[in-house]
């Protein structure tokens, strides 16, 4: 098996003055201190990073050698799959110690991205849809047409949607880390106005995650490693699937790709959703999670809005998503997002997430999303030391 031993994460939001090396140093630095790991023992380096433009570092994974000179020489590859790049450097690293390639691997996710006007931003985003047939398209403008396929089917869900904002919000006023500390009441979320635009009908602006700065990391490491370790988390399940890219070839009601997911994670761990305490998954937008609920089995079809009128996805709820404030509050550094999620849960499941604890929470659930639905990845952890 492998095992987080340790993590970082840099405060997310407008980080002026950082570059993207600056950011890889302070969350690398940071991990390994808490790991308790010295430079010189890590066996490589894996780096979740986008880009698409946003900045001239097309080739960041060896500025993590700037974080000790014990690194140099040390392998170090860049992992690009949207926006669960972060994810995808977490499985890579993983496979390798897996493979036994490795026995210590740190793993970093990174994205500077505040520096660029908005419209720069979504058009280096909207590079991770289907050119062919999507091309020009911005990521509001893909997601809602989610939401106009599912409103069509299900009902108008606004306020729903706007239950998720307004969730996510509230949560966030507890990480210390998130970009936004600002709570914003559903009935404001609900309503289309001057300081909440239309951005892409229906989605409005409170229903669309941030444009971010920011890294994370995390150690990961063998069995034998973690024995001697104070504090390890397994992963007890990560599992990978993608779908087709043209979103003409999915039905838009029904987020299929992560639901195999879901299905094959709770396959692979041994573990029902009823066993998790904990989740953190891929707001991207407010439709986004609304979706994700159904995926991952918490309601049927169309019954996502009942867990919010409920409260089971609320703090203390029956299963508590996103207690960090998600993409949609925390902030959404698009290389960053996956590790950061690792990083989260990891905190909560070994008792040491602060203000934003749940309290018991010993098994969570990481869903990180690239593009529309299209590579998705979950991971099962759990907390074998507290």
């Amino acid at each position: 098996m492998v095992h987080i031993i340790g993590w970082g994460h840099t405060k997310f939001g407008k980080l002026d003055g950082q570059g993207v090396e600056d950011l890889i140093v302070e969350a690398g630095r940071e991990a390994l201190a808490h790991a308790g790991i010295a430079p010189g023992e890590v066996d490589g380096i894996w780096m979740g990073h986008f880009n698409g433009g946003m900045v001239p570092d097309g080739f960041p994974s060896s500025m993590a050698l700037s974080i000790d000179p014990a690194l140099r020489f040390t392998p170090a590859t860049r992992l690009e799959n949207a926006c669960a790049s972060g994810s995808a450097a977490v499985f890579a690293a993983r496979n390798a110690i897996m493979a036994g390639e490795a026995k210590v691997a740190l793993v970093l996710g990174v994205e500077k991205m505040t520096h660029l006007p908005t419209r720069d931003v979504a058009a280096a985003l909207g590079h991770a849809a289907y050119q062919k047939e999507e091309a020009g398209l911005s990521f509001p403008a893909v997601f809602a047409g989610f939401a106009r396929a599912y409103f069509e089917k299900w009902g108008d869900k606004t306020e729903a949607l706007a239950m998720i904002a307004a969730k996510n919000h509230a949560n966030a006023m507890a990480n210390p880390l998130a970009q936004l500390h600002k709570e914003l009441p559903v009935e404001f979320c609900a309503t289309e106005s001057e300081r909440n635009p239309m951005i892409a009908a229906p989605l409005k602006m409170s229903d669309c995650s941030l444009v971010s700065d920011g890294a994370a990391a995390i150690v990961l490491v063998a069995d034998d490693v973690a024995k001697a370790m104070p504090r390890a988390v397994r992963l007890r399940a990560a599992e990978q699937v993608n779908d087709f890219l043209p979103m003409s070839r999915r039905d838009l009601t029904a987020f299929e790709g992560p639901r195999e997911a879901f299905r094959r994670a709770f396959l692979a761990s041994g573990v029902t959703l009823d066993d998790l305490h904990v989740a953190e998954v891929h707001d991207c937008f407010t439709i986004a999670e609304l979706m994700i609920y159904e995926a991952m089995g918490l309601a049927a079809p169309g019954q996502g809005e009942t867990l919010l009128r409920q409260g089971a996805v609320m703090r203390n709820g029956r299963l508590p998503v996103n207690l960090s404030g998600g993409l949609k509050a925390k902030g959404h550094p698009v290389g960053a997002t996956g590790v950061s999620m690792h990083v989260l849960v990891s905190r909560q499941v070994t008792g040491t997430a602060e203000e934003m604890q749940q309290d018991g929470a010993s098994l969570g659930m990481v869903f990180n999303m690239g593009g529309s639905g299209v590579a998705n990845y979950c991971t099962i952890l759990e907390a074998e030391r507290i």
